[in-house]
């Protein structure tokens, strides 16, 4: 009895923790997504006023940040919302389906992005540098701040990672833009603009490719990548008692929680629910919070429709 009081003691306070986790980001939330808007509306004045279609275009890419920032905030809401009879994980699911649209979303962000500056290449447009450096600089200490209320949780949760790539893509596109404005400011070469935002394109494709590919695998109910199979089978198989371990299945639940399911084939039948103890016990080590094992005698056929 002592040792189910101490399981469960320790559960509640995992669980404490994942609440103060998503106290903390709510606020880098919200404070990302009002900071943004209030630049949007800032980069469309300027815009307007200038006439410059650089900072319009950049308006418009900010926004899809905005939009990326609440999908995130909604799937973090939703990570912790209640089973019922119709949905039995929650809307678990759907944080894992948000971070795969906002991987898409980073996608197409890159592609305008190389559309855009190959048609500055091929028809090179004069730009009002220093005002141009100046909104971009706002966006590089804006976008940068947003990056980094995300930085230390990036690593927990995808939709966390796809809200900090969004953020550190858009400071490095400020940076590109600040620099252009000065060179061009000083020199008149129009063709360094385009020319950044390609560099910038590339990196973004290399810093989001994770994003997507963990995305794409998740939402495919495949393996996550923090885990690995035959580790996590060999664990099960060494515990004392247990002959084999087949049927073994491993998925995401959400982009913070994982589940397995397993059939165990044990030596003694009466060691079973210490043996499941164990077993959960270790695997929540793991980052399996959600295991279901079934038990079988060593006489046991199992036709690999079980």
């Amino acid at each position: 009895m002592s040792h189910e009081h101490h399981h469960e003691h320790e559960h509640g306070h995992h669980h404490h923790h994942h609440d103060h986790t998503i106290t903390s980001l709510n606020t880098a939330f919200i404070v990302g997504i009002t900071l943004n808007i209030v630049y949007v509306l800032a980069e469309l004045i300027a815009g307007i006023w200038t006439h410059s279609l650089g900072l319009l275009s950049d308006a418009g890419h900010n926004f899809t940040d905005v939009i990326s920032l609440v999908l995130a905030l909604v799937a973090f809401k939703l990570a912790s919302s209640i089973a019922n009879r119709k949905y039995t994980y929650g809307y678990k699911k759907s944080t894992i389906l948000i971070s795969l649209l906002n991987a898409i979303f980073l996608g197409v962000a890159v592609v305008f992005i190389i559309v855009e500056s190959i048609q500055k290449i091929i028809h090179p447009q004069p730009v009002a540098g220093q005002v141009i450096s100046l909104v971009a600089a706002i966006g590089v200490i804006i976008n940068g701040f947003t990056a980094y209320l995300f930085m230390k949780d990036q690593k927990k949760d995808l939709n966390v990672k796809g809200a900090y790539l969004h953020m550190l893509a858009d400071t490095l596109v400020s940076v590109g833009v600040v620099v252009s404005g000065i060179v061009i400011y000083f020199t008149d070469w129009y063709i360094v603009d385009p020319i950044i935002g390609l560099i910038v394109a590339v990196v973004i494709i290399i810093a989001s490719w994770d994003l997507l590919h963990d995305s794409i695998r998740l939402a495919l109910d495949g393996v996550p990548s923090k885990i690995d199979y035959d580790q996590i089978k060999d664990l099960m198989q060494d515990e004392e008692g247990v002959c084999e371990v087949h049927h073994l299945h491993i998925w995401a639940i959400s982009t913070t929680e994982n589940a397995l399911t397993a059939h165990i084939k044990v030596e003694d039948i009466q060691n079973m629910e210490n043996l499941k103890e164990t077993l959960k016990h270790k695997l929540a080590e793991e980052g399996i919070t959600h295991a279901t094992l079934e038990f079988e005698t060593p006489e046991a056929h199992c036709d690999g429709k079980c």
